[in-house]
């Protein structure tokens, strides 16, 4: 390989960035620490337009319904104390899976009524 080649391979590498490990899981990019041990000292906030939409989903688990929560432009602390006063609102289980919160069963009507009374949000339900 010529040194030019070096050259722009060299810049490339300073734009990827460790996100996943096995054996510590996700990775923050800028100083490829896990997540829980960032010394970045700021959040990172997911992007999005600002309107949270709430729809419901069977893919991938064996025809059980889930209900997804997704556009919250919250830090990963806050979205888990979110998902945790929803889940005990709908008395069901759920988890906070990279930046969606999800409930277990269907329960669109009450979670988007909950997210209105919070009138923080924009809130639409997604799909049928």
């Amino acid at each position: 390989m010529s040194k030019s080649n070096n050259k722009s391979l060299s810049g490339l590498g300073a734009l990827s960035g460790l996100v996943y490990s096995t054996e510590t899981g996700r990775t923050c990019p800028e100083c490829r620490q896990a997540k829980a041990d960032c010394r970045c000292g700021r959040p990172v906030l997911p992007k999005g337009d600002g309107i949270v939409r709430v729809s419901r989903e069977t893919k991938g688990r064996a025809g059980k319904g889930v209900t997804l929560i997704k556009g919250m432009l919250l830090a990963e602390p806050e979205l888990i104390a979110l998902g945790k006063e929803l889940k005990a609102a709908c008395g069901s289980g759920g988890t906070v899976k990279d930046g969606v919160i999800e409930v277990q069963g269907d329960h669109r009507e009450r979670v988007i009524e909950l997210l209105k009374k919070k009138g923080t949000w924009t809130v639409k339900q997604a799909g049928g």
